[in-house]
């Protein structure tokens, strides 16, 4: 496994990714962009994108606020999200700048690009697949924030598919906010794919999310099932045959 810290850049911002790969296997691989939660690039992010470098894909851990710049309180952390949330077209042009960062690695298959994330990070890749990035064939979004972006929608139908993993008791994105996001995916004319978790709240993959009276809790059973869904559509996002959707319209 190589592993290494990548400088990049968003205008003037100074970004530091972070490249997972398996170096004894040559030619181009796939791409999976990971996006940190609203703390910053750190160990979990980086550990994601090497899992998936040990499944064969090219792992990069994105940073979304600026090189050796991390949260570390809940106060420090909803500061650092804040502008993004506000501003959809800077954390737009923030997570593009990873992905023209990663399709530009060696042995990186810049045509077969997908994208996971986590909380902050899942709306992160959310805007990603809204907006058409070309190359981007596929996201994840793991207990993410579904709130729709104001700019520009993307191509449509929405190119990339998407799968959206969520817990039913999560604070962040209620029931309501759920059915508003499955709207807008199919008015958007999107493959999309969601997976709810009776129960669960926010944060259930991470294992140091023990707050159950905020609604934030690690579950080992949501966290496998999870990843094993993400395995899946991962696989057959970079396959290269087209699988045939049968849609059936929404009674009146």
């Amino acid at each position: 496994m190589h592993t290494e810290f990548i400088d990049y850049s968003d205008g003037e911002t100074t970004l530091e990714g972070y490249l997972a790969l398996d170096s004894s296997k040559s030619g181009p691989r796939p791409v999976v962009v990971v996006a940190h939660a609203w703390d910053g690039q750190n160990d979990f992010a980086r550990k994601k994108a090497e899992r998936l470098a040990g499944a064969g894909y090219l792992g990069f851990a994105l940073d979304m606020y600026g090189k050796g710049v991390r949260g570390n309180s809940p106060e420090e952390n909803a500061k650092l999200m804040e502008p993004f949330v506000k501003d959809r077209a800077l954390l737009l042009r923030r997570i593009a700048a990873a992905v023209h960062t990663a399709r530009e690695f060696d042995r990186a298959d810049r045509h077969r690009i997908a994208a996971i994330g986590f909380c902050f990070g899942g709306m992160c890749v959310l805007d990603l697949a809204r907006a058409g990035i070309d190359g981007v064939v596929g996201v994840v979004s793991l207990h993410g924030l579904l709130m729709p972006t104001t700019a520009k929608p993307g191509p449509r139908p929405m190119k990339a598919r998407v799968l959206a993993c969520h817990g039913y008791n999560d604070p962040m994105a209620r029931p309501d906010a759920v059915l508003a996001f499955a709207k807008e995916m199919t008015d958007a004319g999107c493959d999309w794919t969601m997976m709810m978790f009776g129960h669960r709240g926010h944060a259930f993959t991470n294992p140091v999310a023990q707050f159950p009276q905020q609604g934030m809790q690690f579950c080992e059973r949501a966290e496998h099932r999870s990843m094993a869904a993400m395995d899946s559509f991962l696989a057959e996002c970079f396959a290269d045959k087209q699988l045939k959707l049968g849609a059936v319209p929404v009674p009146a």
